[in-house]
């Protein structure tokens, strides 16, 4: 009779040391796309406080293009200063400040900014002092002549 020999064959499948090193490698590269998720959504967020500041701005300028001579003198004393609600919750969610001056006769200097609900208490000639300095989300500038 003949003997029956039974070698050892190495199985086909993964050794929990090989198993354990793959998923730590997947683990350290999630961890890397989940910081990447984050700083997407963060950017996203900004580029939206941007692009509606910057459309407030561009409505104030809008309305000061439709002035007339009369109304741009009277407006060119102080700041316009007003808080913005655009979801009518209660909460401020921007702040712009308009500032109108005439350096000529019949020309004028209109320059809005708008800037995040947390630079609500400060003071405008602060904010238009340094507005780069004070987190400004949209500086617009015009020439208005009448």
């Amino acid at each position: 009779m003949k003997t029956m020999r039974r070698t050892l064959k190495p199985s086909g499948g993964f050794s929990l040391i090989e198993v354990l090193i793959g998923i730590a490698l997947i683990g350290i590269a999630m961890l890397g796309l989940a910081q990447l998720f984050v700083m997407s959504v963060w950017s996203n967020h900004r580029s939206e406080q941007i692009s509606t500041a910057t459309f407030f701005a561009q409505q104030e300028m809008d309305h000061l293009r439709t002035l007339t001579a009369t109304e741009l003198q009277t407006l060119q004393t102080n700041y316009v200063d007003e808080n913005l609600d655009i979801n009518n919750d209660g909460a401020v969610d921007y702040r712009r400040i308009t500032q109108i001056s005439s350096p000529q006769q019949s020309l004028w200097t209109a320059r809005v900014l708008v800037f995040p609900p947390s630079m609500i208490d400060k003071e405008a000639n602060v904010l238009f002092a340094n507005p780069l300095a004070n987190r400004v989300l949209s500086d617009m500038y015009s020439v208005i002549y009448r």
